[in-house]
């Protein structure tokens, strides 16, 4: 128990002391909100991962999708990797960079309002952030529960409070950067943490080759999987088609989360995107992937009680990994309390920091603007405002997490795909296609929030995953057909929107070869 609390009291230490080193980057708006767009490769990398992975996906999602699908949920992870980071990075990074610099765009509703010239668009998408992302923030502690009971046999609800208090103090005094700094120390931890909790799994039960063993003899009560040998530790595991859905809500869903998208805005330089690309991947695979490929051990717990629900007759997913976990020694146990503590809080702030900037500058701002006051008073009075509602919305999450009414646990399983199918179409098409209108946005956010919505209600789709997987791709389609057939902005201005791409840089050699042996003589 001693070895378990210094760990804590050390990580707390550790969270504060850079929450105060960081505290002049936050005295505006714009350090507050993107730390000055000056955050190197490594600091966005890991925020990027960090804010990615959270409790939920190493207790919640890694044991689920680990006793449905077997070792094939690694393919989760993999696409985490591949699509979620690798293909986020090169094909949104740069030019979301660019033109959120060139439109002095601050957040994803901001941006909205700037590229469409709508301010009903921008108050629109701050609306939708705002009703999905708190009950996210909500579930960012579920994770926790089961864990803490094991280690410490105390009731969660106290490292809930704690935990959210220092979220919430390290954030008001740093802002982005006390927030990427603090992504990059917990990062790192969540790197080792995740490596040797899987070793010492894998040990505890008689070594790989032993383990694998088990698996494939363990029998499924999967439907679809009947008739099939080794399912657990088949390719593509006992249900391809629902893990597709899986992979394609958890991969390509964060092209549209503002929380992630944000990290773009704040990025400093071309050397930091390439940079930046490589960093992002590797950690996704590691963290992604080993969390996936762990929880594909799951059904060697099959059956032990300790993973059944009260009634003694469904699993409880969310009890899983820290069964697993509960053998281990108390030094590596530590680890895995600060890395699961890491994991939550990275992306708490992340998510805190998104709420209160997009209520602040997308919405109270500008139903309530005050034309009286100079730009500094406004300055001084938006950072203030940004500040309130971060401990507003910690205390809502902390509330809801606390006491979790039903209609806040349906609706989590459908926040991804409603931010996603919301955003992810017409951000995408918006920084690509100068043909993207007004009114297609319109209508993927009524697709993406309608679609969500009515399922939770008609479940006319059963899964909420592959709800939220289709909401994406119909927004993917329904945004270029609408803007054939819808009138397009002004020509002048959307040429003024996308001459940022056009601007003529110099660029050192070792960044870009020339195009022809003329250019280098």
């Amino acid at each position: 128990m001693a070895i378990k609390i210094i760990f804590l009291i050390v990580f707390f230490i550790v969270m504060i002391a850079i929450g105060v080193m960081t505290r002049k980057k936050a005295n505006s708006v714009d350090g507050f909100v993107l730390g000055g767009r000056t955050a190197g490769p490594w600091l966005t990398a890991f925020g990027y991962g960090t804010s990615y992975f959270s409790a939920v996906v190493f207790i919640g999602y890694a044991g689920q999708f680990g006793y449905k699908y077997g070792l094939a949920s690694t393919w989760v992870g993999i696409g985490n990797a591949v699509i979620g980071s690798l293909l986020a990075w090169i094909v949104l990074g740069r030019r979301t960079r660019v033109m959120t610099k060139h439109l002095d765009s601050k957040t994803m509703p901001d941006f909205f309002g700037k590229r469409f010239d709508s301010q009903a668009l921008r108050i629109a998408a701050a609306l939708i952030s705002f009703v999905f992302l708190i009950p996210y923030t909500s579930s960012v502690y579920n994770g926790l529960s089961r864990l803490f009971n094991m280690a410490f046999n105390i009731d969660y609800k106290i490292c809930i409070i704690v935990m959210a208090a220092l979220t919430c103090v390290y954030v008001i005094l740093g802002g982005y950067m006390a927030t990427v700094v603090n992504d990059f120390v917990q990062g790192i931890i969540m790197l080792f943490g995740i490596c040797a909790v899987i070793i010492s799994v894998i040990n505890s039960n008689g070594g790989f080759m032993t383990a694998l063993t088990t698996l494939s003899q363990t029998p499924s009560d999967l439907p679809v999987s009947e008739g099939m040998q080794g399912a657990f530790i088949s390719f593509f595991g006992p249900d391809p088609l629902n893990l597709l859905g899986v992979v394609i809500l958890t991969s390509l869903g964060t092209w549209g989360l503002p929380q992630m998208v944000g990290k773009f805005y704040a990025i400093k330089d071309e050397k930091s995107i390439k940079a930046g690309t490589v960093i992002s991947t590797v950690f996704a695979i590691v963290v992604a992937g080993g969390c996936y490929f762990l929880g594909g051990f799951a059904r060697l717990y099959q059956g032990n009680p300790n993973i059944l629900k009260e009634d003694g007759v469904g699993i409880n997913y969310d009890a899983i990994v820290p069964e697993m976990l509960s053998g281990l020694p108390d030094l590596l146990l530590g680890i895995v309390i600060v890395l699961v503590l890491s994991a939550s809080m990275s992306t708490l702030s992340s998510l805190v920091l998104t709420s209160s900037s997009t209520v602040t500058l997308d919405l109270i701002a500008q139903i309530v603007p005050d034309k009286k006051l100079d730009k500094k008073k406004i300055e001084k009075r938006n950072l203030l405002t940004m500040r309130l509602l971060l401990v507003f919305f910690i205390v809502v999450s902390v509330a809801l997490a606390l006491n979790p009414p039903t209609f806040i646990a349906q609706l989590m399983g459908y926040s991804w795909g409603a931010l996603a199918g919301s955003f992810l179409a017409p951000f995408l098409w918006g920084i690509y296609w100068k043909r993207t209108t007004k009114l297609s946005v319109w209508v993927a956010f009524i697709s993406g929030v309608g679609l969500t919505v009515s399922n939770m209600f008609l479940h006319y789709v059963a899964s909420p995953i592959n709800m939220g997987a289709i909401t994406m791709i119909a927004g993917l389609i329904i945004v270029p057909i609408v803007s054939l057939i819808t009138p397009k902005l002004p020509e002048d201005k959307v040429k003024g929107i996308f001459s940022c791409y056009d601007e003529t840089v110099t660029i050192e050699k070792r960044y870009s070869l020339p195009e022809n042996a003329d250019e280098e003589e």
